[in-house]
């Protein structure tokens, strides 16, 4: 287990390899799930915020289950999340190319709003979870899903922290993912 600034972080997230491999899941993380994605308190008046500017890049679909279910919901077990079109697509999400991507981001990368996407979609395959005043980090690739990311990151060597490096800087600041850095580099020294 690493500490840095009362986080705690899985020893996976130095060990382990990752890099998203689209053309293999198409995206399916988008799809996949038992609710939508987890959502920041802080993430709830964005998301109304940035909604008409994000909503021309989402689908006829995804707009009519927004106006029906909000912008987020609570679902028990998960509070705020990202409403789902039956309980499958995320409602910001496109498909271009047969390959599930985020409405939202895609605003974002043509500078339409200044949000990139929820932080929990920023930071997969981590996930992030409170215990006793600390935020604990842990690796948490779908299995048959991730399957391929993990071959590739394995293949590029990049540790998932590395390839997390924008996200973690988001969410942790610059100061955080060096210390992570550092600890990452001695590690693989060990190993």
């Amino acid at each position: 287990m690493i500490i840095i600034d009362k986080v705690l972080i899985s020893d996976e997230a130095v060990e382990e390899q990752f890099v998203c491999d689209l053309e293999a899941c198409k995206g399916g993380c988008c799809v996949d799930g038992d609710a939508g994605a987890p959502l920041s308190e802080d993430e709830l008046p964005v998301l109304d915020r940035i909604y008409e500017q994000v909503k021309p890049y989402l689908t006829p679909e995804g707009v009519a289950e927004i106006e029906k279910q909000g912008r987020h919901v609570y679902e028990k077990g998960f509070g705020a999340v990202t409403p789902t079109i039956r309980h499958q697509i995320c409602v910001y999400g496109i498909i271009e190319n047969g390959i599930v991507k985020c409405g939202i981001e895609k605003a974002w990368n043509e500078g339409k709003t200044d949000f990139k996407k929820p932080l929990s979609c920023h930071l997969y395959p981590f996930r992030i979870s409170r215990q006793d005043g600390y935020e604990a980090i842990n690796y948490e690739p779908r299995e048959q899903l991730c399957r391929a990311a993990c071959k590739l990151g394995k293949r590029l060597k990049v540790p998932v922290y590395r390839f997390l490096k924008e996200a973690l800087i988001r969410k942790y600041g610059s100061a955080f993912y060096e210390a992570l850095d550092t600890i990452g580099r001695k590690w693989k020294k060990k190993t």
